[in-house]
């Protein structure tokens, strides 16, 4: 049984590369085929043995809140009109976790939101995954995958996910060695290096597992690059203190919050729908692109 029962995940952002269509929708609920990008990344977390969801909103996220509601109205209107598969689909999506909301307050940047939840979360271990992207996994899922090596270490784990050069320049790169298949020792943490500077082609994406005493760490970190507080900054300092680790995930990423991501992320979760990917797939070689 884990020992890892709480999430944070942040969805205070204001979705700016989605503009026009996050003006009045957060971008986290985004559908993904069927279902908002934030539902995959709950359902990842679930699946590992999550029962405390905390979700760091913002203004303008009340549909975050309200699609992990009960609904009643929608429930029963489904009930009348003789739609009971769908209204019991709707209700499993309030019943998955225990949903916790709470405002962002603080300067801008990945370190903050997680401070935020420091009260709900206390003296446990716990997650932290992003409300805009996710991992396929035809096995474990992503965030069970780093809860092993969790319970294994009894250290905070990082997300190592392969990169090409561009993303070098999007993502926290990591150095250290791999002392396990697929388990690395982390050295260090640099945000954004680029080509030039990266240690490694090992991005830290997607999420992480932390002991507590990370909160030190953020609360003592400052401003970083682009006038943000960054949650890299302060991993790399509690990387000084004590054995902190990466997990090389197997899996499917996809970067939902960025245009290419999301559209990829559409097309290849459809080609994996047994009702869908007959059909689409017969569409897109119709296309001839």
């Amino acid at each position: 049984m884990s020992s890892i029962k709480k999430l944070i995940i942040p969805v205070a952002g204001y979705g700016t590369r989605f503009l026009p269509a996050t003006k009045a929708q957060p971008k986290e609920m985004l559908p993904v085929v069927d279902k908002p990008i934030v539902q995959y990344v709950v359902e990842n977390a679930v699946a590992a043995g999550i029962e405390d969801i905390i979700l760091v909103t913002g203004s303008g996220k009340r549909a975050v809140e309200d699609h992990f509601g009960y609904n009643y109205e929608l429930q029963s209107y489904l009930r009348k009109v003789g739609k009971d598969d769908l209204r019991r689909e709707i209700k499993a999506i309030a019943d998955m976790a225990n949903f916790i909301y709470v405002r962002q307050k603080g300067p801008y940047g990945t370190c903050t939101p997680v401070r935020c939840a420091k009260p709900l979360v206390q003296d446990e271990p716990f997650a932290v995954l992003w409300g805009d992207e996710f991992f396929h996994t035809d096995g474990p899922s992503h965030l069970k995958q780093l809860i092993d090596v969790y319970e294994e270490y009894k250290s905070p784990v990082l997300t190592a996910y392969e990169v090409d050069l561009e993303g070098t320049n999007k993502y926290g790169i990591i150095d250290g060695k791999e002392i396990k298949e697929r388990i690395i020792k982390v050295d260090s943490i640099v945000e954004k290096p680029g080509p030039k500077e990266a240690p490694s082609r090992l991005a830290s994406l997607g999420g992480f597992v932390f002991t507590p005493d990370i909160f030190e760490e953020i609360e003592s970190t400052t401003i970083g690059k682009g006038g943000e507080l960054w949650l890299t900054d302060a991993i790399f300092k509690l990387a000084q203190k004590r054995d902190v680790y990466a997990k090389k995930v197997e899996g499917t990423y996809y970067d939902t919050g960025s245009k290419i991501g999301y559209l990829k992320a559409n097309i290849e979760m459809a080609l994996r729908r047994d009702e869908l990917k007959e059909e689409f797939a017969q569409y897109l070689k119709e296309l001839d692109i």
